[in-house]
């Protein structure tokens, strides 16, 4: 079924007003319409076609607000705005339409579209940690989202999975046999990372040894099975912990989406050779590098992209490059998502250009780099461990279930949780509680990692948002209501003010949505729900719920309904789950 929402059905009503009163070539664009806590709604159109009509904006409001029609009533406020008000009928019919979609009035319009998005990339043979947190979480959410809006997702997962670093841990390995990493479970990666540092540190030491890891290396890249063999092993163990990793976040990657590096290695001779076949790149001191128009360094002259090197390696430009044909020429997408953190900003804006001028990335097809900032500690600086090393993910989810645990433990009635489900929801919790802080957050902005902060049960956290489901489920358990149970309303019963402000909120779920879809901005739909909880929580305390009767208690058992539905939808969009009992 098709919802309109009230806030669509008022620009219509406003712009159709204004054309009554204005001619067409006077009204200018499409009124803006906001909530308003003056009204349920607010519009500007008057004071923006004022000028344009030679009219006085208030005069002209006025007009407008007699031109509409009988379904909004308006009152002139300041210079010329109108302060909007919808019936109560049109409010409760619109929560009813929402509750009898499937989809709660959210439209598809990504239908048809299919989006690439690369996300998370961890690297083979080294521990997840808090550098990879951001790519992961706030891919995922946008693959949801974009998914729920239609589109077909292609979910890739960029690995790195091939270099010198290899060919430097398998010669370690092959040089002793007894060091011990197979077989290790959770702590595997942990001695691969281990033994990797002490490879660096031999390969750094030992020119001798650094011969043989070279060699190692084009051993490797020619095929050699011995090398392949111990490559394929180092892989498989790194896939497996990585799997591990994303099912405890709640990540939707699997070992279908991981596409490493290696997969393009023997394309890369090819990249080169089009793009200086098509004079996009050229030979620059024995390199080849291409050059975008109007980036140059501190000195004014052109900053090379170095897509072969002086020996003839390959770099990040020439696998993104690579990356880039086939996903276009293969995947067919029509709309290519790098989320990537905003150091490589410069990277992407050159490897982009390059790739139009070859002719790999048409003009229909989109390509966006989805940057974010950086996780901080409590000192401002990027988040370390106390000795300065690298934060490793599974032990900031470690560190989020001990504080949910000491929270959960002081509160009422927590110890009559079963066991098992009292860990289940620490574990849900943790979760909610990294993932929240992270996407809550302007994506380009940095911001600080505080777990104590994250894991508290009020203010803006995912696990207020948890409990604030739970609690709409507690309500709508103790009025005998069950999922699936008919949600019959009366729309001609008075609004109580509460009551409205919950349903006007409710019928923007649509619209924050639509919103993350423009601007690839996951807090638009954080800070919905939790305006969407403390609307809920506003109208708790002002209608009460199981002590009403008749109509209005159905009613407003409709608006729990809703609300938890919408919650439950959302939350699960961001990655998060909503537990019924917390």
């Amino acid at each position: 079924m098709t919802v309109v929402a009230i806030q669509d059905q008022v620009e219509a009503a406003v712009a159709a007003a204004l054309t009554r009163v204005l001619p067409a070539e006077q009204a200018g664009t499409a009124p803006v319409v906001r909530r308003s806590d003056r009204a349920d709604f607010q519009a500007d159109g008057a004071l923006a076609a004022s000028r344009a009509a030679g009219r006085p904006p208030r005069d002209l409001a006025a007009d407008v607000a007699g031109a509409l029609s009988g379904a909004v009533t308006a009152e002139v406020s300041g210079p010329g705005f109108l302060n909007l008000t919808v019936p109560d009928a049109v409010v409760w019919s619109a929560v009813a339409d929402r509750l009898a979609d499937d989809r709660l009035g959210v439209a598809a319009p990504r239908t048809g579209e299919r989006v690439v998005v690369d996300y998370s990339a961890p690297n083979v043979a080294k521990e997840m940690h808090v550098g990879h947190l951001r790519s992961s979480v706030i891919g995922d959410a946008l693959v949801r989202v974009l998914g729920h809006l239609g589109a077909d997702v292609v979910r890739q997962n960029h690995v790195g999975d091939w270099g010198t670093q290899f060919g430097m841990l398998i010669q370690y390995l092959d040089e002793h046999p007894a060091a011990d990493w197979r077989g290790q479970g959770a702590a595997t990666m942990s001695a691969l990372d281990a033994l990797y540092q002490q490879a660096r540190a031999a390969f750094d030491a030992d020119p001798v040894f650094a011969d043989r890891c070279r060699a190692r290396v084009v051993a490797l890249q020619a095929g050699d099975p011995e090398t392949v063999a111990a490559w394929r092993d180092l892989v498989a163990e790194s896939e497996r912990a990585f799997e591990a990793l994303y099912a405890r976040l709640g990540i939707l990657l699997d070992a279908g989406d991981m596409d490493g590096e290696s997969r393009y290695n023997d394309a890369l001779p090819g990249v080169v050779d089009e793009l200086l076949a098509a004079g996009v790149a050229t030979q620059s001191d024995g390199a080849v590098v291409t050059f975008t128009a109007g980036v140059t360094g501190p000195d004014d002259d052109p900053v090379p992209l170095i897509v072969r090197k002086k020996d003839g390696g390959y770099g990040y430009a020439a696998t993104d490059l690579a990356t880039i044909r086939l996903r276009v020429g293969e995947y067919r997408g029509d709309r290519i998502l790098y989320v990537v953190d905003a150091r490589q900003a410069l990277h992407f804006r050159m490897v982009f250009d390059a790739a139009r001028r070859a002719g790999w990335l048409p003009d229909t097809v989109h390509a966006e780099h989805v940057s974010f900032g950086t996780v901080l500690g409590r000192d401002g600086r990027p988040f370390k461990t106390r000795s300065g090393g690298t934060v490793r993910l599974a032990d900031l989810l470690d560190d989020a279930e001990a504080a949910v645990r000491a929270v959960l433990a002081e509160r009422e009635g927590a110890d009559t949780f079963p066991q098992e489900e009292l860990d289940a929801v620490v574990r849900a919790a943790a979760v909610a509680a990294v993932k929240y802080a992270d996407l809550s957050t302007t994506r380009t902005k940095d911001y600080v990692f505080d777990v104590e902060q994250m894991v508290a049960t009020s203010g803006d956290t995912g696990v207020y948002l948890q409990y604030a489901h739970a609690r709409v489920r507690s309500v709508l358990r103790r009025v005998g209501w069950a999922e699936g149970d008919g949600t019959p309303l009366d729309p001609s019963l008075p609004a109580h003010p509460a009551e409205k402000e919950l349903a006007l909120t409710l019928d923007a779920f649509d619209a924050t949505l639509h919103a993350v879809d423009r601007t690839l901005e996951p807090h638009r739909l954080c800070g919905y729900l939790s305006d969407l909880a403390t609307a809920f929580t506003r109208f708790y305390d002002a209608c009460p719920v199981a002590r009403s009767e008749g109509a209005v208690r159905a009613n407003r058992v409709a608006l729990c309904a809703l609300t938890a539905r919408t919650l439950g939808t959302g939350l699960d969009l961001l990655g998060i789950a909503a537990p019924d009992r917390m």
